[in-house]
């Protein structure tokens, strides 16, 4: 059996989340993220390369969760600008291969795009219909190198030369993001509403328009990221004390919405990280 190599660098990107399987059983595997300089820091949260080699060895199915952010993807010779996922991200990994991507910030597309993000929702559109005719001179530079740091650097420039005016409300977005990622007390939309100070309807308005989907959703995806990287991490004694935890009400509850997004109950995922 090849002996598995699976690596994570970050330069400073924080923690990685929503990848279900953070390691492949045999072959390579390899995920890097570079930040963006402080001019970009308001709109992109980073840049990431995957690169793998399952060369000679049965394909490997990767999965990842939906988080609200868009990203601009290079994959086999094309540009594409995806929208959030509502749904796990199922991807099947065969021979030899890499994306470099670009991870916005949940509302730091809109400035570039400047229409609904929601419009994106479930779907991708190629790079000319943001960028026009440079998109593809920015995937040719990125396709010839396999340097992460250059199309970092690339993408970097691509980005900054295209800069759109300041925002506000992108900052305040981010903010509010980030409250709700951390704070598990927020587990309700009128908890977003008091601190954004904005009735729910002008709120989801918002969420549509800069975010592309709605405040509920979005406070659902982070309470399960965090069962998620629990059970990676083995920390989980008991799934009603992790359901209470996270805001729900009932154990059931939990099950069944981490099923409905993992594919698995807590108990069946966290026997399928032993295998690995």
């Amino acid at each position: 059996m090849t002996q598995p190599v699976s690596t994570i660098t970050s330069t400073d990107a924080g923690q990685t989340r929503g990848v279900l399987r953070p390691a492949f059983s045999e072959g390579e595997f390899q995920h890097h993220r570079q930040l963006p300089s402080p001019a970009l820091a308001g709109l992109v949260a980073h840049y990431w390369h995957v690169a793998w080699d399952l060369r000679g060895l049965p394909a490997q199915e990767q999965a990842t969760l939906p988080h609200p952010n868009v990203h601009l993807v290079v994959e086999n010779g094309e540009a594409r600008i995806y929208g959030i996922h509502s749904g796990r991200f199922m991807r099947t990994l065969q021979g030899k291969g890499r994306v470099f991507g670009i991870k916005f910030k949940p509302g730091g597309f809109y400035p570039f795009y400047r229409q609904a993000v929601a419009q994106l929702g479930n779907t991708s559109i190629d790079v000319s219909a943001c960028f026009g005719r440079h998109g593809a001179d920015f995937c040719a530079k990125i396709l010839a190198t396999n340097d992460v740091q250059t199309m970092s650097t690339a993408a970097e420039a691509f980005l900054l030369h295209r800069l759109p005016p300041a925002d506000e409300q992108v900052g305040r977005i981010s903010d509010w993001l980030t409250r709700i990622e951390q704070d598990r007390n927020i587990i309700t939309v009128e908890d977003v509403m008091a601190i954004a100070v904005m009735d729910k309807r002008s709120l989801q308005r918002l969420f549509q328009k800069y975010v592309g989907i709605g405040p509920k959703w979005v406070i659902q995806r982070y309470r399960l990221h965090e069962a998620v990287a629990q059970v990676q991490a083995g920390k989980t004694l008991s799934w009603t004390d992790l359901a209470l935890e996270l805001g729900y009400f009932d154990q059931a509850h939990f099950v069944r919405d981490f099923r409905q997004l993992v594919g698995m109950t807590p108990g069946e995922y966290e026997k399928s990280l032993q295998c690995i």
